[in-house]
This record gives structure tokens, sequence and C-alpha cells, in this order.
């Protein structure tokens, strides 16, 4: 006993990092199986890398971060399963992206649990699922979002878009849920207000990640002599929407939210759509910071795809803050720390988690992705093609206000 004591008491000199006993378990509920899987994989792996980055230095509080991983298949109800298996497993802190109908089913459990469970909270950290109702009517104490709402991704396009005279016939698809009608009639209304020349000549709904094969919706776009497509697809919905407009030879310009995802690059390459696919994100590769292109090469050397998530790393590192701030792991006290969080950004400048809403702000990019030069040293799927930066929106001009009335715990 006394040698293994010894032991223990040397490893922090030996290099290794001692942790606690007790482990910080993050529950990560997301699709890994079904037409979500490979979105869901990617976000399970760049979790798992945040949560060996934070180990590396001592973890939160001297404890150690351990990512669990529950499957939810992209619906609401086995996320409710989920989530109650992972409280079940210990876990006080869920984090989720993929599905804004997901993430509505997750705050409202997590809401109702808390308020019958006083002393045994749990917070959710919503790192991609972005309808705006999340942070104005169904805005939750316990819930806080990393990713911009789909309102603030649409302002951001739109305003580009108005300086881009050669966009007059606009199409606009979508999936068929909260999310993807959030999209179009945000679209419909702010390109209204700032180009009310630009006609709408299609506005299609499509069932979420159930489309195999997208030639008959490509057919309308090429018939309605759409000269650009607005979409907020992503997975295998975008991947497949572009395979088919390669294959009709559909030649537009795209203004999206999620190009960057599993096989988009790909399928944008394979449609030679150079620097005609347009994203609005919180970061990219090659803006050329130099702490992210290093973080960058290393989840890349390990798992061989690119950081399609910068948030994630933004809500990782500012819940070790909140926890350090807080000097407590108590998901109460945790969030009343990261109310009106300031944060350095993961590709750089200030970002605020806004306490009335729970929505974070940060600067904002629009990339265009295809043929790189020496500034853009990063490729993606292997297509010798990568992002490049179209414009850059600061953090004051992505702040939208908020119809929020949160209810606090007394």
């Amino acid at each position: 006993m006394r040698r293994w004591m010894m032991l223990a008491a040397l490893l922090p000199m030996l290099g290794g990092v001692a942790f606690a006993q007790e482990t910080v378990k993050i529950g990560y509920i997301d699709p890994l199986s079904g037409g979500g899987a490979s979105i869901g994989e990617v976000g399970l792996k760049t979790f798992q890398f945040l949560a060996e980055e934070l180990n590396t230095k001592g973890g939160i509080l001297g404890k150690k971060v351990e990512i669990v991983p529950f499957d939810n298949k992209t619906n609401p109800q086995e996320s409710l399963i989920q989530a109650q298996k992972a409280i079940d497993a210990g876990v006080r802190y869920i984090t989720q992206g993929n599905g804004s109908s997901v993430a509505g089913a997750l705050t409202d459990f997590i809401t109702k649990y808390n308020d019958r469970n006083p002393g045994k909270e749990v917070l959710y950290f919503n790192y991609a699922a972005v309808d705006p109702v999340l942070t104005n009517a169904k805005c939750s104490f316990w819930h806080f979002r990393w990713d911009a709402n789909s309102d603030i991704k649409m302002e951001a396009l739109t305003n580009y878009m108005k300086s881009v005279p050669s966009i007059k016939k606009i199409y606009l698809i979508n999936q068929d849920y909260s999310f993807g009608e959030s999209v179009r009639s945000a679209a419909k209304t702010m390109l209204k207000a700032k180009r009310p020349d630009i006609q709408i000549v299609g506005d299609e709904l499509h069932p979420l990640l159930k489309i195999t094969d997208f030639a008959p919706y490509i057919a309308k776009i090429k018939a309605s002599d759409a000269d650009t497509v607005i979409t907020g697809n992503w997975g295998q919905d975008f991947a497949l929407l572009l395979k088919a407009a390669a294959d009709a030879g559909l030649k537009v310009n795209w203004y999206t939210y999620y190009a960057g995802g599993t096989g988009g690059p790909t399928a944008i390459k394979q449609a030679n759509l150079n620097h005609q696919v347009f994203q609005i994100a919180e970061g990219i590769p090659n803006l050329g910071y130099p702490s992210a292109d290093a973080f960058e090469r290393a989840l890349r050397a390990k798992y061989n795809f690119s950081l399609f998530y910068p948030r994630a790393v933004n809500e990782m590192r500012m819940f070790a803050a909140a926890a350090d701030k807080a000097k407590s792991l108590d998901p109460v006290k945790v969030a009343a720390a990261l109310e009106g969080m300031e944060f350095e950004v993961y590709d750089g400048g200030k970002g605020m988690m806004r306490k009335d809403d729970h929505q974070f702000f940060q600067p904002m990019y629009i990339a265009s992705f295809g043929d790189r030069t020496e500034k853009e040293p990063f490729d993606e799927e292997k297509t010798g093609w990568g992002w490049k930066l179209a414009a850059k929106i600061d953090t004051d001009q992505t702040v939208l206000p908020t119809t929020c009335k949160m209810e606090r715990p007394s």
C-alpha cells in the first residue's frame, strides 16, 4: 500500500496528470446510427478529442472528463429515453446538436426533470441545433446554445447576398422540420426587405434524412431557372442533394449552413462548383489563426477529418472556465458562471454568452469552397479544394433581439 501511495504522489512529477477519483461525465446524445450517423460520429470524436485536451491540462477542477455516447437515431422520443439513461448513469451535463426537434424535446425534458429533482439538476449544452425558438419562446435556464441560431446566420448570409447583383432568382430547399421551416421563413422575410427585386422561384420542404435520390428535386430547380439556391440541409441531405446536382449538370450558386459536413466537400468537387458554394459558420480552416491552425493539424492527424464544430471547442473550454470560476461542478453554479461570460473564441475574437437567453454570440464567417492558394493550406476530404474567406461579420453585428422570458431557479 505504501508503494502505491508513493507512486501516486510521484505521478505529477513524472509528467502524468493525477485526477481526483470522480469523473466529469458529459452525455453525448446524437445519431450514431441511421441517416445522421456520419455527422454524429464526427461530433463524438470531436468531443472526445476535446476531452483529451482538457485532461492533459488536469481535467476540470482536477477531475477527468469523460464523453459518454448515447445513440438517439435523430429521433426526439428516443433522445428522451437516452437522456434518462444518461441521468441514471450519473451524467449531469448533456450535449447535443443534430436536430432542433430533438433539442426542443430535450429542453422540455430537462427543464421538467430539474423542477422535480432539486439538488440533482442537469445542464444541456447545445452545440448545433439552431431553431431560434430555443432561445426565444422556448428558452430555459438549463439550456445554453453555442451555435448561432438560424436567424443570425440568415441575417449574415442575406447581408452578403444583397450586394451580389447577379442574384436574381432564388430557389429554397430545406428539410421538413422546425429548423428547415425557420431557414425558409427567415430567407423570405429578409430577402424581401433587403432585395425586393429578387424572385423566389421555388420553395421546397422534404422529409428529414429519408431521401436517397434528390434527382426529382434538382429537376424542379433546373426548371425554375433559378440562379441561386439557399438550403439549410445537413448530413446526407446535403451531400446527396449536391450529388444529384452534379449528375444533372446543375450549375448555380449555393448559399448554405452546413456544406462543410461529412460528404459535402466531396459532393461539391464532384459537381465542379468551384467557389460557387458558400457557407456561413463561426469558423473555418484557412483563417490563419495560429492556435486554431495547430488544433486543426492535431485533429486531422488523429482522426483524418477537419474541425466542423469550432463551437464545440468554445463549449468545452467555456465549461471548464465556468467550473473554475464557480469553484464547483454543481450545474446550478456552473450555469450562473456561464451567464454573461465573455470568452476568447477558437478562431480569435471575443464571444459572449448572453444572460437574457443563453445564446452565444461570436464572430461569423462566410466562405466559398474551391481551388486553394498558399493562403489556404487545408483541403477537405482529399479533394484538393478548401475553404476561402469571403466575408467576416464581427460579434456585435451578429446580435439580434430575443423574446425570451427566462425563469431562473430561486
